[in-house]
């Protein structure tokens, strides 16, 4: 990886939380193991930093880097670009990849210069990176030293033989929002609980469009006003755009209803303030049903809620679990709303990973109910696109025929720190599939 002086490279309650994660597994938050795990911390769009001591970003980098996976996300490209006045030039070329039989990093690279090298290395810790850099006579020419302060912030240095330093650099993390993923809010809750701000920060840079929630309580997102917390995501470059909300079926007499129906105002119009474009709602009760009539009430009431939600210009959606596939009167329940509630009302948000926990194939309810399903719950086993069960490709085959707007990126169950799962979500959504 040579380089010169100018060339740098590069509260909700817990009874509703625990219903939310229902029995997807979770695993423990293991330290990142493997030496090709750990480079897939530098896939991804960089600029440089305004100086290496700061993590801000200038309106007008002095350096931007894109990598781009090839084969896998363990073997990437490096395009390195110097601003020179008000364009970028093209100034160095890598293919960084690992290599199974050493268990280490090589690189092969070409500067502007016409000086072409090869690297070899790793990590030495989780964070730590470290590479040596050889001209093509042999001679070592400079150690390169990645140090990941995170996910989103890489500080590389230059040495030369003798140690001294020949440049360094601070990249910041700023993927690009061209695909529109939006992320659910419980894949980082905890985050969120400790620094909001701090966490939406990340969440921009690691290249979410925008956000879909779940805490709405007390006229509230996360203890703030629908104006606050709107304030609060748009300043970190991102949209409010989805929310899971909740309220049980009333019971049969009207005083309950119009109760219903009276917070359901309030919520709708809470939401329409914080700039929400759509609702969404599951049912935690499908156990207790046993007759068609409970599910056509069930039908009644998100009718009613979504024409709530439509004269307020907000799409509603039911979003499924698992309960949703059982049958009653041999009547499989999921099926039942959607064919007894108004499509000009009531959407649906395909929770893609409860569907295949049923046995239940996604597509043949997109086919069957075309235009149905405007907003997917994407999650898998284990790390997005990890467990191999789920076949994330042929289902976004689909994606027009189901009438999809918005995919929501979700991860429950960790094997590796929450931040690297959260990144690689991304990737994996960002450079495989859309």
């Amino acid at each position: 990886m040579t380089n010169n002086l100018h060339l740098h490279r590069f509260t909700i309650t817990s009874a509703l939380f625990f219903f939310l994660m229902g029995s997807c597994p979770l695993f423990s938050q293991m330290p990142i193991p493997k030496q090709s795990e750990r480079l897939e911390q530098y896939l991804g769009f960089w600029v440089s930093s305004v100086d290496p001591k700061t993590d801000s970003i200038a309106p007008l980098p002095s350096i931007k880097m894109n990598n781009y996976p090839k084969i896998d996300h363990s073997t990437m490209s490096v395009d390195v670009f110097q601003r020179d006045g008000k364009t970028y030039k093209h100034t160095l070329i890598e293919l960084i990849g690992y290599d199974t039989k050493t268990d280490s990093v090589f690189a092969l690279g070409k500067s502007a210069q016409g000086e072409m090298f090869l690297g070899k290395g790793g990590f030495t810790s989780k964070k730590h990176w470290v590479m040596k850099d050889r001209d093509f006579t042999g001679r070592e020419t400079m150690t390169v030293t990645f140090d990941f302060k995170h996910q989103t912030d890489v500080y590389v240095k230059g040495t030369d033989p003798q140690n001294e330093v020949l440049w360094e650099t601070r990249y910041i993390k700023k993927n690009p929002k061209d695909k529109n993923i939006g992320i659910q809010l419980v894949s980082v809750h905890n985050k969120m609980l400790e620094d909001p701000k701090q966490t939406l920060k990340y969440l921009d840079r690691m290249g979410y469009s925008y956000i879909e929630t779940f805490v709405y309580k007390d006229r509230s997102f996360y203890g703030l006003s629908p104006l606050d917390f709107k304030k609060l995501v748009e300043e970190n470059n991102l949209k409010f755009t989805g929310s899971m909300t909740f309220y049980d079926l009333p019971t049969k007499d009207d005083k309950a209803w119009k109760k219903a129906m009276k917070w359901w105002k309030e919520c709708i119009d809470d939401h329409k303030q914080a700039g929400v474009e759509y609702l969404t709602i599951s049912n935690n009760q499908i156990k207790e049903i046993t007759t068609l009539d409970e599910l056509k009430r069930y039908c009644a009431y998100y009718d009613a809620i979504g024409k709530l939600c439509k004269e307020r210009g907000i799409q509603f959606a039911y979003h499924n679990h698992s309960d949703e596939f059982k049958t009653i009167e041999k009547q499989v329940v999921y099926d039942y709303f959607i064919e007894h509630t108004d499509p000009e009302y009531v959407h649906f948000q395909a929770d893609l990973y409860w569907m295949h926990f049923s046995d239940v194939d996604p597509i043949d309810y997109f086919k069957k109910y075309d235009d149905r399903f405007i907003s997917w719950h994407v999650k898998d086993y284990e790390e997005l696109g990890q467990s191999g069960k789920m076949d994330f490709e042929e289902y976004f085959k689909y994606s027009k025929t189901a009438g999809l707007k918005y995919v929501v990126a979700e991860v429950e169950a960790f094997n590796y720190p929450v931040w690297y799962s959260i990144n690689a979500a991304w990737n994996y959504l960002y450079f495989n599939i859309l």
